[in-house]
């Protein structure tokens, strides 16, 4: 009996180990937000100064809802864009067999593999060809770009648990392609959907290096950027403005994640087929 209960804590134990860490760094940054100073890992005093950003705007920074509502905007908009296009593409590519169908698979885990990062100076140019430079609609459009290879992916793993049964029957009883894909198909994988669209907007919340990179003006800034600008210098950083800004940064996403973590981790069950 002895033994059973030390091997069923040894997990336990390893997890709170591996976790002590990250505990212990949440709860430094949510002390560091209401005090005066810190030295090291320990507060001093007590504060609400450090969260004057809720409600008087920084010095030559732009209100904080201004820029919450424009992560809130890139984050949704992103999510819409890359579930939309890759619902209806990831059903052709599980459901249609079409000439170059095994290529363009192929080539989706291809345009995934290259780390944005690489693509910046291209990037650069396309959005001032289409004059999207310094639009928030710009860095929209490829971010959405850039996670359609992986979410097109993760879709046709959904379609493919789709019984083809479901579908014929919908065919022959004279629904078009659409309706089938609309009314039948779509309602049965629901959670496939739910775990993209989460996916999709926590990566849209987190993204800094497009916004930092494409967006110069001030108004057009996320969270993220504000973060960034807030560091400058680091001889001259407000750690208990960066760490309230931080913490006000990370709290939705905290809550967004506690209530869909299951649906989230849907992406790893159902979108696994190729």
């Amino acid at each position: 009996m002895l033994i059973r209960r030390i091997k069923t804590a040894i997990p336990y134990a390893l997890l709170t180990v591996i976790t002590a860490p990250i505990i212990v760094s949440y709860g430094w940054l949510f002390m560091s937000s209401f005090a005066k100073r810190t030295e090291g890992l320990k507060p001093y005093g007590f504060t609400l100064s450090n969260w004057r950003f809720l409600w008087e705007p920084l010095p030559n920074m732009p209100s904080i809802w201004r820029i919450t509502a424009n992560t809130l905007a890139f984050a949704l908009v992103v999510t819409i864009l890359e579930v939309g296009i890759a619902a209806a593409t990831g059903y052709a590519l599980s459901r249609l067999h079409f000439p170059g169908r095994r290529g363009f698979l192929s080539l989706t885990l291809i345009l995934h593999a290259f780390p944005s990062v690489t693509l910046l100076i291209a990037i650069f140019y396309i959005l001032r060809l289409l004059h999207l430079y310094d639009t928030l609609l710009g860095v929209i459009l490829v971010k959405a770009s850039l996670e359609l290879p992986l979410g097109t992916w993760i879709m046709k793993g959904f379609f493919d648990n789709v019984s083809w049964d479901i579908e014929m029957a919908a065919l022959i009883d004279g629904c078009s392609r659409f309706r089938t894909w609309w009314q039948v198909i779509i309602p049965n994988i629901r959670p496939g959907i739910a775990a993209l669209s989460i996916f999709a907007f926590l990566s849209g919340w987190s993204e800094f290096l497009l916004p930092y990179i494409f967006l110069t003006s001030f108004n057009n800034w996320t969270l993220s950027v504000l973060i960034k600008r807030l560091i400058g210098d680091f001889r001259f950083v407000d750690y208990g403005l960066l760490t309230a800004v931080g913490l006000f940064y990370i709290i939705p996403v905290l809550f967004f994640f506690i209530f869909t973590q299951e649906y989230l981790l849907n992406i790893y069950t159902g979108g696994v087929k190729g």
